[in-house]
Order: C-alpha cells, then structure tokens, then sequence
C-alpha cells in the first residue's frame, strides 16, 4: 500500500489519470444505445411519399424487434416488391410497400446502429460507398473547389446525407476528389458524380439553351414534375416530366431559331415544327422532344423537359423514369463540373460487413495487448512488471481514441492499424525502460536519473523516427491511410509526453526495494 502512494505523489502519473477521465468524457460512451436510426429516406421513395422521417430510432419491422444490423438484414430479406412494410419509430407506426430496383426488393431507406459514443466510425465500420475520382485534365485550385462544391450539392440535391467530399493527393503530386457516402450502395449516385453535366438543349446544330440558362427546376408534383405515364412495349417504359423556366436572352435564341423552322409534322390532332428539341448531357442525347408549332418564334421562358425510363415490370420502369428524372434535375440545379472526372477506385462495403469488421478489430487490439502481458511476464518473470506495462498499452489506447472522439477523426481500419502501431511502439518503450531499471545493480542510487535519461533519449529518438516515417503516409494511396498516419503519430505523443513518464515513475516505484 505504501508503493501505491508512492506512485500517486508523481504528477505524471495524475496526468495520466486525468486525461484517461477527459478521454472519457470526450468519447462519452452510451451502453444501453441498443437498436437502429433510419438515417435516410431516399427522395421520392415508396417510404418518402408515406411520410417515413429520417433521424428517428426504429423499434420493429412488421412485427418484429429490430435491434441489432442483423435482425434488420433477415427481416428485409423475407420483405417481396409489393409488400406492405410497417416500420414502429419511437412507437409512432409508419407504412408503405416495398417496391423493386435492379431486380432487387427497394426499401428506399438507409438504416444504421444507435451511436454508442462519439467517436465517429469511418466506411470501413458502418458500411458505404467510398468513390475516388481523378480530373481527366490538370486544374487550378479553385477549379478543385468548384468540383468539391458541385459535387457535395449535387448529392445534397439527390437527397443523400452523412456525405464526405475532400480533396486528397498523392506523393506524385496527383490530386483526387474522394467522396464517401455512409449506408447502402447508391449507383445512381456514383453515376451522378462522375459525370460532367454539361446539359444542352438543340434544335438541329443550333443550341437553343444551355444548362447554365436554366433558372429554375421544378421539382414538385405540384409544380408538375413526376412521373405521368407508362406503357408496355417490350417491357415497360415509363415517361417523367418537369417544367424548367429559362433566361429571356435563351428565350429569344429560342424563339430566333424556331422562327425560320416550317410546320411539317403532325401527331393526331397536333402539329409540330419540322426539327426537335434535342436534349444533350455531355454530349450524348437522352432524349428528342417535338416542339410545338404554337411556339415558332415566341419567346417562351417556360419549358417541359421529358424523359424515360424502362425496366421488366411497371414498377421497375417507374422507379428507373423516376431516377433518371432526379438525376436530370440534380445537374439542371447545381450545375457541370468545370471537368470530367474518372473513377479510379470504388470501395463498397456493407453495414453488417461493417460492423463485423469493428467486432474483429477490437478483439484484435484486446488479444495483442493480453499477448505482450503474457511475453514480458514469461520473459521478466516478474508478474508485476507485466501489469503495469498491459494497463499502461489500455490507458494509451483509451487517450487515442479519446483524443480522435475531441477532434472528430474517423476511426476506420487503418485507424485501428494505427493504434496497433501504438501499442507496439509504447510496448518496446516500456521495455527499455524496464531494462534500464533492471540493469541498475549496486549502482542504482548513483545513476538512476541518469539510467532514466538515457532511456527517454532512446524513446525521443524512436518518436522522433515514427513521426517522420508517418509523415509521407498522409499522402501515399490518395490520403487513404491519412487515418493510420494521423493514429499513430497522436498515439505517439501520448506514449512519450504522458504515459511513458508515468510508467517510468510506477516502475521505479516498484523495482525499488
């Protein structure tokens, strides 16, 4: 009891104890955060036209407790296209049907775990789409600013939240936009971001507007957007519709062009100018619209954009009209990227993938550190060295993870490689240490300051060496081991400006007969 005083005269070691309680604090952990959040409702989705709200914790599925990713896999997995779907949230039921995507039964929520802390959790842990884009050409840095812009209201706009878009590079000198998307797989919305969106409007060779003319998208069933018909033909196809109002100086190219055009055309009762309104999206056509011959040579700032979509069943050519129609939408508002971008790597990883993956890791962090314990105590043969040197690697451990909840960094797998990297490094620290202690002999009221300098020297120059070492790792693979790079370094700086010197001071402590 004595030496257990002794230890808590040292200042170090209360710094210890009190960034382990910050740490607490600032990771904030909830044990009883058991079940799931809708964490989105996709736009214009079965779920969203019923009135199902995101950010509310859900309770049951058709009957049956959902508490866990699991539970929520196997009921959506029995769920058929036509199903009536009842979702309980925070005991206020909600109802729709299920309908059909890619052949695939389409909920059109996103559903992830209640948070259990305040650490943030990257891909790799909650599942989702990782998308790293390269420009097909070199651009300046505020062109880089309009593309991260663009894209993160384009996505916006598509209705996705919990989205990360950054600039990263290489060692190259390669820069990359990396867009990250929590949930479900969004093809769509990994379309929508690789494309320029350079829209225009021709009537022949002659553009009569371009994107860039349009003032307003309408997007409301009230305003007359949605989608109006379908028909079977091989199939089905299915016909979306939205009006747009453009500039009056597009007005007027409009009305130049349509005024020299002859009525050639008729379709049932209706007659038509002899050319098409060509829609283009970088440059290809979606689709041709007649134009009706009330509009030659009138300045009509008001337009109907159409288009189709098609699919095996009704209810897939809806749902395909319905995501053609968003997309259209989203880059008549937000506008063409100032360039073409390429995808050079898609990362797709599943919620319950995700999750397995954290249960892994952790058990892995856990199992190292109880491996070294179980090593120094059959090599020092001194039990009592073994636990100080274990609770030292948790408190380490801990601080990490307490210090990346504080300043909101994404623990992912590399993150946890990281911490790994940091438990071994302070492990080899704090053997140093131990054999410096161990090696003082009849000598040790004479030099042990001096014995504990020069084992700090050691550890300074091995941090030293780590920091350098992590440095070109924030940029090697586009930035994505920047969460490795970034662990290891703060878990460094833990090791030898706090726990380190504590454990020096319990050491000593405890070695001195």
């Amino acid at each position: 009891m004595g030496k257990i005083k002794e230890i808590f005269t040292s200042w170090r070691v209360w710094l210890l104890l009190f960034l382990i309680i910050a740490s607490y604090a600032a990771i904030n952990p909830r044990f009883k955060a058991d079940g799931l959040t809708i964490s989105q409702v996709d736009f214009n989705s079965s779920a969203y036209i019923n009135g199902v709200p995101d950010n509310v914790q859900i309770t049951e599925i058709n009957g049956k407790p959902v508490n866990t990713m699991g539970d929520y896999e196997a009921i959506a997995a029995g769920i058929k296209p036509g199903d009536l779907v009842k979702i309980t949230a925070l005991q206020k039921p909600f109802a729709f049907r299920a309908a059909e995507k890619d052949n695939q039964t389409y909920l059109g929520i996103t559903v992830e775990p209640v948070p259990t802390s305040n650490l943030k959790k990257g891909l790799d842990l909650v599942g989702g789409v990782r998308v790293l884009l390269k420009p097909a050409e070199k651009v300046s840095q505020s062109q880089f600013a309009d593309l991260i812009d663009i894209t993160q209201k384009r996505l916006n706009v598509f209705g996705l939240k919990d989205i990360s878009v950054k600039q990263v590079s290489d060692l190259e000198g390669n820069n990359f936009l990396l867009v990250e998307m929590a949930g479900a797989t969004q093809q769509e919305a990994i379309k929508l971001i690789s494309e320029q969106g350079k829209f225009e409007a021709k009537i022949g060779n002659e553009t009569a507007f371009s994107g860039a003319e349009i003032k307003q998208v309408s997007r409301s069933a009230q305003q007359g957007a949605g989608v109006q018909r379908c028909a079977e033909s091989e199939g089905w196809v299915c016909r979306f519709m939205f009006p747009v109002t453009i500039t009056p100086e597009a007005a007027k190219r409009h009305a130049s062009i349509t005024g020299k055009l002859a009525v050639t055309t008729n379709v049932g009762e209706e007659s038509y100018l002899e050319k098409k309104l060509d829609l283009y999206v970088d440059d290809e056509l979606v689709d041709s619209l007649y134009i009706s011959a009330s509009l030659k040579g009138q300045e009509a700032t008001e337009f109907t954009i159409q288009g189709s979509g098609g699919g095996g069943t009704k209810e897939a050519a809806f749902n395909s009209a319905l995501d053609n129609m968003k997309r259209l939408q989203t880059i008549l508002i937000t506008g063409s990227l100032p360039v073409k971008l390429q995808i050079e790597k898609v990362d797709v990883i599943s919620p319950a993938l995700g999750s397995e993956f954290l249960r892994t890791a952790i058990i892995a962090l856990f199992a190292a550190i109880v491996a070294v314990g179980v090593i120094i105590a059959i090599r020092y043969r001194k039990p009592h060295i073994a636990i100080p040197i274990m609770l030292t690697s948790l408190s380490e451990v801990f601080i990490v993870f307490g210090v990346a909840a504080l300043i909101k960094q994404n623990i992912d797998l590399a993150a946890i490689a990281g911490v790994l990297a940091t438990v071994g490094t302070g492990v080899d620290a704090q053997l140093v240490i131990t054999d410096e202690v161990l090696e003082r002999g009849s000598q040790f009221s004479y030099d042990w300051k001096e014995k504990l300098k020069r084992a700090l020297f050691i550890i300074m120059g091995s941090y030293a060496t780590v920091v350098a070492a992590m440095i070109p790792l924030l940029a090697v693979g586009a930035g994505l081991l920047k969460g490795f790079a970034i662990v290891t370094i703060i878990g460094a700086s833990i090791g030898v400006f706090v726990t380190r010197p504590a454990y020096a001071r319990i050491i000593e402590v405890l070695l001195n007969k």
